[in-house]
């Protein structure tokens, strides 16, 4: 069975102690990072070796509700999307 995943304050102490800086400097860095994707998401934003966020467009669709059975229109709308390096996908996967 796989471990659980890293909370914030271990990946935060993680990446002070490998790059031996402070916590505080940690979490600025992080938080960075993650406002520039925001930003940025819009136009797609890459992180080498990880991968791209990026919105797509998903089309209308029928769909069907699970409780009744019955058909529904899905309205088509704007999703977000990260999409999976394939560097990444070889360093997990093998």
């Amino acid at each position: 069975m796989a471990g659980k995943p890293k909370t914030k304050s271990q990946i935060v102490a993680e990446l002070a102690d490998k790059l031996e800086i402070t916590k505080k400097q940690a979490v600025t860095t992080i938080e960075t990072l993650v406002g520039m994707a925001y930003k940025d998401a819009k136009n797609g934003f890459t992180i080498p070796g990880l991968g791209k966020l990026v919105v797509v467009q998903r089309k209308a669709r029928i769909g069907r509700n699970p409780v009744t059975g019955e058909k529904i229109k899905i309205k088509a709308k704007k999703a977000l999307k990260f999409r999976i390096a394939k560097a990444a996908k070889d360093a997990v996967l093998g």
